[in-house]
């Protein structure tokens, strides 16, 4: 199992919006690939900056043959379609798993 890991860190006064966004288009769009089976989002609690917020998204991949799909069929596109509606407000930093174990 693989797990795609997008960690972001946007201005407070945006975080509503995207939240919203998030959580009623983007993710269910990264879903409906069919690249990946599930998807979860955590929020940072120990905030260092009032200024700033950070999630954590993490899909979940069979193969990482599915997420290499991903990254070359569908990623730039609906990474676009953030970064227009949330330009200069927000970093993302990516990075893939692979499970080794589960306790």
């Amino acid at each position: 199992m693989y797990i795609y890991s997008v960690t972001i860190t946007i201005e407070t006064g945006a975080e509503q919006e995207w939240l919203k966004f998030m959580q009623q288009k983007h993710i269910a769009d990264v879903l409906k690939t069919g690249y990946f089976t599930t998807a979860s989002m955590r929020k940072a609690v120990n905030k260092e900056n009032a200024a700033f917020v950070t999630y954590n998204i993490e899909y979940t991949a069979n193969s990482m043959e599915a997420y290499t799909q991903y990254q070359q069929l569908e990623a730039a596109r609906l990474q676009k379609d953030v970064a227009d509606r949330f330009s200069g407000k927000f970093t993302a930093q990516r990075t893939v798993y692979q499970k080794v174990v589960e306790f």
